[in-house]
């Protein structure tokens, strides 16, 4: 070796950066946590390898509280752009898992290394990635890390596993109605009472989508202030919490905590829950009120009166004229017409205004200077979009739309007359583009 080679293996620095992990937050708060210790005995081993011309870079590449499974580390990422800038020469961890716990991650981070130039090195397991090896010894050692890691995860999952066996909470929200104490569900007796009255109210109507809106209307909302949508509903109504049991991967077990609904009231909800939304609407159906009730008028202006009668078994409803009912058939010359046909034909004008913008236009004319939250067009997007659900709404959910939107219906021997409410079909219009209209499914 010549005088300048000497020279040169001198004077050549080589920039090492010290790359510090840790897997939980805990003890990150101390003055001196894990993270130090670990860039402490880094340092240190750099300045043992100063007559290499190794020197340590100003920046700091720390992750607290981040597993090393994933690559989406903030302190990760920032070192792995200053070696694509050509800033780091050797990267210098504690541990090799420090850096990271999956092989197939560490296969991409050397990769990035050897395109750069870079040296990998670990300070308790001496070895570096330029030499045959140092990377034989690497996949060893990685590969056993990642073995740690799975076994560990499968005394945790295991462990989890029986205590839920044993009826144990074992954390996550908790459900509503319950609070947690001493790692403990413990019932919440204010909240209690609302999932009591829910279950109930189940049971009265059958209906997830009303029941919504009853819920709503009482101001009951989730314990981080939520809204108690449809969806809610039906994951409480499911929640075998209530009954006192815990559930691990679809098996039950008897629970430490109080249950607050009692079987038998579960086994009816249920039986309710088991039946295909169609035949919850057609139950629904049969306790819905007459659709056009209060709406329809005759000729002379006497209003129209829903009754029905039973022939063979089957349910025939009608809509009568009060004027025949006061004064008989010949006081009126539409006395007395179908109540599914009727309703039908009303329906169909209400779909073809959600079907048609020039007539969603021509109302939202009439309505100018009275709507100032919607626009026209949210109005004309939002009605169009009701058509083709509304097949799949309640029944009861149906006769509330038309009651929000109509206003009379005048019916004589020519056909009918829909009268629509200017205001009614913009609470509509704010309702669907609020998502407040759900279907029966």
């Amino acid at each position: 070796m010549n005088a300048l080679d000497k020279a040169d293996k001198v004077v050549r620095k080589l920039r090492c950066a010290i790359y510090t992990r840790k897997s939980s937050e805990e003890g990150l708060e101390q003055e001196f946590n894990s993270l130090h210790a670990q860039r402490e005995a880094c340092e240190a081993y750099i300045a043992s390898q100063r007559s290499e011309g190794w020197v340590l870079v100003r920046d700091q590449y720390d992750d607290g509280g981040i597993s090393g499974g994933t690559l989406e580390r903030p302190g990760l990422k920032r070192l792995m752009a200053d070696i694509e800038d050509g800033l780091v020469d050797v990267v210098v961890v504690y541990k090799i898992d420090r850096l990271s716990r999956s092989l197939a991650d560490f296969a991409k981070l050397v990769e990035v290394f050897d395109r750069n130039g870079v040296t990998f090195v670990s300070v308790t397991q001496s070895f570096n990635t330029t030499t045959s090896m140092g990377r034989l010894t690497l996949n060893i050692l990685l590969s056993f890390a990642q073995f740690e890691r799975e076994v560990t995860a499968e005394r945790i999952r295991d462990k989890v596993a029986a205590s839920r066996k044993k009826g144990m909470w074992m954390g996550g929200v908790p459900p509503f109605g319950y609070r947690v104490e001493n790692r403990k569900l413990v019932v919440d007796e204010e909240a209690a009472a609302n999932v009591r009255w829910i279950f109930a109210r189940f049971l009265e109507i059958g209906s997830c989508t009303m029941l919504a809106r009853e819920v709503g209307a009482r101001g009951i909302a989730t314990p981080r202030g939520n809204w108690i949508d449809k969806k809610y509903l039906y994951r409480m109504l499911s929640n075998r919490a209530y009954i006192g049991e815990a559930v691990h991967k679809g098996d039950s077990y008897p629970g430490e905590h109080d249950a607050i609904i009692d079987r038998e009231t579960w086994e009816k909800v249920h039986a309710i829950l088991q039946e295909s939304p169609r035949k919850r609407a057609a139950r629904t159906r049969a306790n819905t009120p007459a659709l056009l009730k209060g709406l329809l008028y005759g000729p002379d202006g006497a209003a129209f009166s829903p009754t029905h009668t039973r022939k063979g078994g089957r349910l025939y409803r009608y809509y009568v004229s009060q004027a025949v009912l006061k004064h008989g058939a010949r006081s009126c010359p539409v006395g007395r017409v179908p109540a599914v046909e009727v309703e039908a034909a009303v329906i169909d004008q209400l779909r073809a205004v959600f079907r048609q913008p020039e007539i969603v236009e021509g109302i939202w004319k009439a309505a100018r200077g009275r709507v100032v939250d919607v626009t026209e067009a949210d109005a004309r997007e939002a009605l169009i979009q009701l058509d083709p659900l509304w097949d799949e709404l309640f029944p009861a959910e149906q006769a509330r739309i038309v009651t929000l939107l109509v206003e009379r219906v005048d019916i004589g021997t020519a056909g009918l007359n829909v009268r629509l409410r200017v205001d009614g079909l913009c609470g509509l219009a704010r309702e669907m583009l609020a998502g407040g209209i759900e279907a029966a499914a």
